[in-house]
């Protein structure tokens, strides 16, 4: 296991007991690696930015980032924070309704991703920014309707009828896009395929607000809106049905659209939870064999996004530019075997193994759920890195035949998923 700042060298351990995870814990926040600086609205940054690394445009705000970030201050117990981000969130969608509203009407509109409901925009004005990109992100419309509904279910939340009747549009729209076979560029905002991952988002959110609507606090609030619950059980269905079908593969659609790895499946065991153990567990094997690497975890074989020599090899302009119609030109610079490794999934593994054990009692999947953290507080930044020591990268990636981290540091998902995972061993070394 590679440990890249030598500060973590003696307090990464092989297992550890409570007091020891929780002084790694203190440790890691007075270093400000689990920091989190939201706008004054309670929306996050997707990174901390500087005049260096700007460019990257990860100042602006994704609704599937803010997704994960607020999820992890719920799960650490930070609630009101999670709480101000979802409801900074619904006063977005609630802006922009017209986009939810138009291709319910004329879904041949969403051909267009940016006739779609726009998931990257300026957090500070809550506005859209004038640039193209690869709208069509059905995982991240799914993502907030399922941790809306969730907080609305334990009273975090106090949604008004305006609030309600936004939400009665999401099963709506889905059901015009015909979510279970439709086209979208998903987590990672590539070329349009049919993605399980995003399906199963999408059956996390019509869930959440089917238990809203059947069993919660607010359920007499829905009556006269355009959605019923015989309606939305039925359009659970058909995601549910087609990720019996896709599933454990992300996508099955022919030629280069066809993927068997992915690592956004994790996200359907954690933290949507939207999947059986036994197919779980096998999307957790397919990871760990095919896409782990030394250093982090491949998004999936042949992702080309900060290949070998990227910062030489890319200008600026284009690294972080929307490849969704054509990423040729990136592609081309990949060597199989030299893709990014990311940072944002050994948390999740972790925390995965967490879970199990926490059910289980399993003496190997504490051991997994303390390697897997261990790789991730060896992800952490060195001492010597330009933007800063024990931060949370994005990747790392090749440069100059050496694998270091890239400008994207610090990532708040990765600081999100990393804070989860050591509220997990804290939980699981308190059986």
């Amino acid at each position: 296991m590679t440990i890249h700042n030598t500060r973590l060298g003696d307090r990464i351990q092989p297992q550890y007991n409570l007091a020891e995870i929780q002084q790694l814990r203190q440790f890691l926040q007075e270093q400000g690696t689990l920091r989190f600086s939201p706008l004054e609205n309670g929306l996050f940054p997707a990174a901390a930015v500087n005049d260096e690394t700007e460019y990257t445009g990860y100042a602006s705000v994704w609704v599937r980032d803010n997704i994960h970030v607020a999820h992890a201050h719920w799960v650490v117990g930070e609630k009101a924070i999670a709480a101000q981000t979802l409801k900074t969130l619904m006063a977005y969608f609630k802006a922009f309704r017209h986009r939810f509203q138009s291709i319910i009407q004329t879904p041949v509109l969403a051909t267009d991703p940016m006739n779609r409901p726009h998931i990257r925009f300026d957090g500070y004005s809550l506005s859209e920014i004038d640039q193209k990109w690869a709208h069509a992100q059905n995982d991240a419309l799914g993502y907030f309707l399922w941790l809306y509904c969730h907080l609305a279910q334990t009273h975090w939340l106090e949604p008004e009828t305006e609030d309600l009747a936004m939400l009665s549009l999401f099963p709506s729209y889905f059901q015009a896009i015909r979510y279970w076979e439709d086209e979208d560029s998903g987590h990672w905002e590539e070329a349009r395929k049919v993605e399980a991952s995003s399906i199963g988002a999408v059956v996390a959110g019509l869930r959440e607000l089917h238990q809203l609507m059947h069993y919660g606090p607010y359920s007499e609030k829905f009556h006269g809106l355009p959605v019923e619950i015989s309606a939305l059980k039925n359009l659970i269905r058909k995601g549910e049905q087609a990720l019996t079908t896709i599933l454990p593969a992300e996508c099955l659609q022919p030629a280069n659209r066809s993927r068997r790895y992915d690592g956004a499946l994790l996200f359907l065991i954690y933290p949507l939870g939207v999947i059986e153990a036994d197919m779980g567990e096998q999307i957790l094997r397919d990871v760990i064999n095919n896409l782990q690497g030394d250093y982090g975890i491949k998004r999936y074989l042949g992702d080309s996004f900060w290949a070998a020599d990227y910062r030489r090899k890319a200008t600026q302009a284009t690294r972080t530019a929307d490849v969704s119609d054509d990423s040729g030109w990136r592609d081309a610079l990949l060597k199989p075997g030299e893709e990014a490794q990311w940072c944002i999934f050994d948390p999740i593994v972790s925390t995965i193994y967490g879970l199990k054990y926490q059910k289980t009692s399993e003496p190997r999947a504490l051991a997994q759920q303390t390697h897997y953290l261990n790789r991730s507080l060896g992800q952490l930044t060195a001492e010597d890195f330009s933007l800063g020591a024990l931060l949370c990268p994005e990747l790392y990636c090749l440069e100059d035949g050496e694998y270091g981290p890239n400008d994207a540091t610090p990532l708040l998902w990765t600081q999100a998923n990393l804070a989860i995972a050591l509220h997990m061993m804290e939980r699981s070394l308190a059986l």
